[in-house]
């Protein structure tokens, strides 16, 4: 039964698709928009609900079993047969895929029921919900398939349906440009992915998950394998997921997806498709934990990549491109996790990601919904008492991933930071203390300027500015609750002991069976003991938090003064270090460029070559039709002119 996990939200996406392609809904609710919105948001929701009953029931079965035995693999058909070589669609429910089962089935109902009230008013809400039904079959495709290839086709489905819904709005050509520009950087680092997988089969001579990985830990087969082998596959896996999540240098997508509906961009940036790249490389742990060279690549570009996003998380004012950047901050430590071999940690701080980010994310889409479609923060403020249930659990978001204690964020942060410092990466752990400073401040700020203070808001808005439905408040609630109590599976045990608990740390106690090397025991061997080090952490979130509050509560004229003092500075952060505009330099230019020369060759050259023998041929037929008269005598006296012709020449000869 496991694979009707996946096959809920295939049939709503094509009960959806085809009936509201064909038109069925409109004739059958006689034109009744309503009716048709309600049926077709009750399939899409109805068929990932499903699935997220089938995930939980899975879920309880493995906690039964033993730790050793915590798998279940269901095969299907055979896929691909080639001689000795075969390929299964085959679906493995174990305790790392159980945990991304989950998060993506629960956190994808609060959006779908999110949805049904955002998206109400849209003419293409049956549409909306074929493609969020996809994007959730794909996702399920990558993280329940049990091979390769049949992750790579979930990788590349869920590209295609996120390529769908950040262009939904295609008619808008920025939105459009959006959904392109996410889909083309995405296949340059599945370009890696897929060279990754060539090189395993290569060296493994299988794609399934339990030949390669048994392989991979065996010492005798590993001992002839070179290392440098093993670093080349870890490293072209990374670029696969420095593409799908959003890593430097192929981070550039993910802010311009905000084009999309705000429920897509929480779909995409908290609990799915962004973590896609993560859970793959927790997934083969054991090729990274065999070469402290690609460990070392990956750390170090996801520190790099977590500095970087919240230099400009800070200075943003849209209120999703905020959000956006601190996404592509939190997936930056989720990388330094599974970059020091702490995997069980990278992945705790996913599902904690899920819960607050999902939170924040609609959380803005319901100030944007009272706000008339606004997202300028400058033009906010005072929102707290005309919206406060959006307020308040905007607020418990915000403390959760800025790492307030005993908030789910602040668990897995602090397991992250500890891990990054007890490996010996101690400048990474430093880059990721000033990013905790960062977040605090650039989160806080946005809460403040958001629902406190003095109201901005233009007098043409001010009058409409109302709470959203319940069909949107209520997921915020639910999500708020998890924001704040989610961090309690995964209470490490340090913290446990002072309460005289034992295994408080649950969520590395059940994920670690599916980890086959975690090389990352937090011991503690440095000269900070683990209470020093979460005391660092809470630190750097209490110093953001005094100085956003300073800063946007009670000296509001000082961040205009300090832009104004570091001007260049505060240009180049606001304008994302020029990132894109260095890309479009080195990069677009040169291959439009190219293009256009490749282009006016085909013109000039190929074309002109070919039309040129057709206008010689033409250009000849239509000299030689003159003597085409059509007179009997004419043709007569030619045929006698060249007989004479053809005579003399033969005598003379």
């Amino acid at each position: 039964m496991i694979v009707w996990i996946i096959l809920f939200p295939m049939i709503g996406a094509i009960l959806n698709g085809l009936l509201f392609a064909s038109g069925f809904w409109q004739k059958k609710c006689n034109g009744d928009e309503h009716s048709e919105h309600a049926i077709s948001g009750f399939i899409a929701s109805g068929a990932v609900l499903l699935s997220a009953i089938l995930s939980t029931y899975f879920f309880v079965q493995l906690l039964s079993l033993e730790p050793s035995q915590r798998q279940i693999i269901q095969e299907l058909f055979v896929w691909i047969p080639s001689g000795d070589f075969t390929v299964s669609f085959e679906l493995m429910f174990d305790t790392l895929s159980s945990v991304m089962a989950l998060v993506i089935t629960w956190i994808g109902f609060l959006i779908h029921i999110y949805s049904t009230g955002y998206m109400h008013h849209d003419k293409g809400f049956s549409k909306y919900f074929t493609y969020l039904n996809m994007f959730v079959f794909f996702m399920l495709i990558l993280v329940l398939g049990n091979n390769f290839p049949l992750m790579f086709v979930g990788w590349e489905g869920v590209g295609l349906a996120s390529f769908l819904l950040i262009g939904f709005w295609y008619q808008d050509n920025e939105k459009a440009y959006a959904g392109r520009k996410a889909f083309i950087v995405n296949r340059i680092g599945d370009f890696g992915f897929i060279l990754g997988i060539f090189l395993i089969f290569f060296i493994f001579g299988s794609v399934n998950y339990q030949d390669v990985f048994a392989k991979a830990i065996d010492p005798n087969f590993m001992s002839v394998v070179p290392g440098v082998t093993i670093t080349a596959i870890g490293l072209l896996l990374f670029v696969g997921a420095v593409g799908k999540s959003a890593q430097f240098p192929l981070f550039v997508w993910l802010p311009d997806a905000m084009a999309g509906p705000t429920p897509v961009s929480a779909l995409i940036h908290a609990a799915t498709m962004v973590t896609a790249g993560a859970y793959m490389m927790a997934r083969c742990n054991v090729f990274y934990s065999q070469s402290p060279t690609a460990q070392m690549v990956v750390v170090s570009i996801a520190a790099f990549t977590a500095i970087l996003a919240a230099t400009i998380a800070i200075t943003q004012n849209d209120i999703k491109k905020v959000l956006a950047y601190s996404t592509v901050s939190q997936l930056g430590y989720m990388f330094m996790a599974i970059g020091v071999g702490a995997y069980a940690a990278g992945l705790f701080h996913l599902v904690t990601h899920a819960f607050f980010k999902a939170l924040l994310f609609l959380g803005s889409g319901s100030v944007i919904h009272a706000m008339s479609d606004e997202q300028d923060i400058r033009k906010m403020g005072g929102l707290r008492k005309k919206i406060p249930i959006t307020a308040i659990t905007f607020l418990i978001g915000t403390l959760a991933i800025a790492g307030v204690p005993f908030l789910s964020g602040f668990f897995s942060k602090d397991e992250i930071l500890a891990a990054v410092y007890d490996r010996g990466y101690t400048i990474h752990w430093i880059i990721a203390l000033i990013t905790v400073v960062l977040t605090a401040l650039y989160m806080v700020r946005l809460y403040l300027l958001t629902f406190e203070g003095k109201s901005r808001v233009p007098q043409s808005i001010k009058r409409y500015v109302h709470e959203s439905p319940y069909s949107m408040t209520i997921p915020l609630m639910v999500l708020a609750v998890l924001s704040i109590l989610g961090g309690y599976i995964g209470v490490p045990d340090f913290m446990g002991k002072v309460v005289g608990l034992k295994d408080t740390n649950l969520f590395e106690h059940y994920v670690s069976p599916a980890i086959l090397i975690d090389n990352a025991k937090l011991v503690g061997h440095h000269f900070f003991g683990h209470w020093a080090l979460a005391g660092f952490s809470i630190g750097g979130a209490t110093l953001g938090i005094i100085i956003a509050f300073y800063l946007y509560s009670i000296r509001p004229s000082a961040p205009d003064k300090i832009a104004k003092d570091i001007e260049s500075l505060y240009k180049a952060s606001y304008n994302k270090w020029y990132v894109d505009e260095l890309y479009d330099y080195i990069f677009v230019q040169p291959f439009s460029y190219l293009c256009n020369l490749a282009a006016r060759f085909d013109q000039n050259v190929i074309d002109g070559a070919v039309n040129g023998v057709a206008a010689a041929v033409k250009d000849t037929a239509l000299t030689l039709q003159s003597a085409q008269s059509g007179v009997i005598r004419s043709y007569a006296m030619l045929m006698a002119i060249g007989a004479a012709v053809i005579l003399t020449i033969i005598v003379l000869w």
